[in-house]
């Protein structure tokens, strides 16, 4: 895979949106990361596609990593019609858009939203319900969150949704990257996360459909998992067994050749 490519572009909105842009292939991918991630969340998935088949598009999601944090805009609804400004902006018809976590939520709602702009939708990490009692419980956790953001609440928040160890530099950088965020921020998208519920929605999602989760996932269980993909029709489950809340990173050898075969087959 080649280098990655660092641009910023202004969407319809008037905010400006970062990303990476890698690959250069004739299949797009729209990458969403979760929460409290930046586009750098994808490296390793990004790092491990073939090469010359993808053009990996990481955005920084409003209020994450390098991109503006206006003062409000923060609920799922607003941050899909970011996802599709943004695909309007680099003038990309229709992609395939994958998102982790809060980013699956965010990429079920393109997917409802403006069908046409999906050609293949890859949730990762996700669940019927984005509201649970271990959500609500980091909800009360970071009322009082300070400024800067501590690392080591941000590190002990990421060893804690993986139940393999991460490598130390890509655990450094996913740090780094988390602590560029005010505590606003992190208040009101975590907010948006869990007063969002589109399940009596899903059934309305035409893309075909992977959803890729972890056995061992500390935030949503086996059965909310396999819930949500039971309530799309057609997609298709990949459960990966010793495996936490996020596969992309914990497994990205394997996220990969399931993306890429997914890809390739529908």
């Amino acid at each position: 895979m080649t280098t990655a490519t660092t641009s910023r572009v202004r969407l319809g909105t008037g905010i400006e949106i970062h990303y990476r842009d890698r690959g250069g292939g004739p299949e797009p991918l729209l990458l969403l990361h979760g929460w409290p991630d930046s586009g750098y969340a994808h490296d390793p998935l990004v790092a491990a596609l073939p090469a010359g088949r993808c053009r990996s598009l990481a955005v920084d999601q409003r209020g994450w990593g390098e991109s503006d944090r206006p003062a409000d805009g923060y609920t799922i609804d607003d941050l899909a019609a970011d996802a599709v400004a943004f695909l309007d902006a680099l003038g990309v018809p229709a992609a395939t858009v994958v998102g982790h976590s809060m980013g699956s939520f965010v990429a079920r709602r393109v997917a409802q939203r403006a069908p046409a702009r999906v050609r293949r939708l890859v949730l990762i990490g996700t669940a019927l319900h984005s509201d649970n009692e271990i959500l609500r419980e980091v909800v009360e956790q970071i009322r009082d969150l300070p400024d800067p953001v501590p690392d080591d609440f941000i590190r002990e928040f990421a060893a804690e949704t993986v139940h393999l160890p991460l490598p130390e530099p890509f655990l450094a950088g996913l740090v780094a990257e988390s602590r560029k965020a005010p505590a606003r921020v992190w208040r009101a998208v975590l907010d948006g996360i869990v007063d969002y519920d589109d399940a009596d929605r899903l059934s309305d999602i035409t893309a075909p459909t992977l959803v890729i989760g972890g056995e061992r996932d500390a935030l949503f269980s086996v059965e909310e998992q396999t819930a949500a993909a039971a309530a799309i029709p057609g997609a298709r489950l990949e459960l990966y067994p010793d495996t936490g809340h996020c596969p992309n990173w914990e497994r990205p050898d394997r996220v990969a050749a399931d993306l890429a075969r997914f890809v390739g087959t529908t």
